[in-house]
């Protein structure tokens, strides 16, 4: 096999989801290429894209190790009402920065010691723990949004809310992060560390890897992440909102799988997440520039899901 033929296998996954995010596209121009060769059209989605790319390259990691995370979007918005609570209490942004990654991470290893050492199940454990950080949000907050006008144009917000010449910093920002979440995931032992745990356990215990200590570490990536996303959100809508967070939850995890990482762990591909998060970003923008109402919109979803899980049998993931 030559090594363009072996490149093309290897990466079968994600030049399957890319060819859908193509078709998709391509629908829509011949649907509507007034929107669709328009440049705006793509800086609209771009804009808010970043924020999802940082939380499924994080969510890869969680899911390949055999785990769940249903908590990220409760602690995207603690993390946010850290960041203006500290920053409307006049003191530097950047600490509140800071304290936003502290305090997702430490949810996040709250998450991993629950899982590993409890020995809860991470699906209904995490699911507790979005609800419980929510309500602690609405019982600190009182459901009041807390305005951050005043940060614009200050640095904090030019680095990571504002753009270089007509892209989208967030979007970089983005792209940075899977960049070292690929390196992470595919080029360090971590990442098969983190493979070898979801795909057997019993194994991976032989072998040496303290497995406990790898799935704490992906909750605490997945927390870092949602975070960093805190802030991404609060700076990009200049306000924090007690609802911040919501919303992401089954679209995040959808562009996961659409992206090729299966929910039976041990595999994983960050570059075929980040296509995924492509895809669903694109579609709603894509149903209404085609004509059609918003209320399409989970149609299309469950749709595209549906047709790539199907090519991800025909190019070989199968499940073990």
């Amino acid at each position: 096999m030559s090594a363009a033929k072996g490149f093309l296998y290897k990466h079968r996954i994600e030049f399957a989801v890319l060819g859908v995010f193509f078709a998709m596209i391509a629908a829509f121009a011949v649907a509507n290429p007034r929107v669709f060769l328009n440049y705006r059209a793509y800086f609209a989605v771009f804009t808010t894209l970043g924020a999802s790319i940082v939380l499924v390259t994080a969510n890869v990691f969680v899911v390949a190790s055999g785990e769940m995370d249903l908590s990220f979007p409760s602690i995207i918005g603690l993390s946010a009402m850290v960041f203006a609570v500290i920053a409307r209490a006049g003191a530097n942004p950047w600490i509140g920065f800071v304290a936003a990654l502290v305090t997702g991470s430490l949810c996040g290893f709250l998450n991993g010691m629950l899982v590993t050492r409890v020995g809860l199940s991470s699906l209904v454990s995490t699911l507790g723990m979005n609800f419980l950080i929510r309500g602690l949000i609405m019982i600190l907050s009182g459901g009041l949004a807390i305005p951050l006008t005043f940060l614009m144009e200050k640095p904090i917000w030019k680095i990571f809310a504002g753009t270089i010449g007509a892209f989208p910093v967030q979007l970089l920002w983005g792209l940075l992060f899977a960049f070292l979440g690929w390196l992470l995931f595919a080029r360090h032992r971590f990442g098969g560390h983190v493979c070898y745990t979801g795909d057997n356990l019993t194994s991976a215990k032989e072998m040496g890897i303290r497995v406990d200590r790898v799935k704490t570490l992906t909750f605490m990536l997945m927390g870092f992440s949602a975070g960093l996303v805190g802030v991404l959100v609060t700076l990009l809508n200049n306000t924090f909102w007690p609802t911040t967070g919501d919303g992401y939850l089954l679209l995040i995890l959808a562009a996961v799988f659409l992206g090729g990482t299966p929910t039976w762990g041990g595999i994983g591909t960050i570059w075929g997440a980040v296509i995924g998060a492509f895809i669903l970003g694109f579609i709603e923008t894509g149903i209404v520039a085609a004509g059609l109402t918003g209320f399409y919109t989970q149609f299309f979803y469950g749709v595209i899901l549906i047709l790539a899980l199907i090519s991800h049998r025909y190019v070989g993931l199968k499940k073990k």
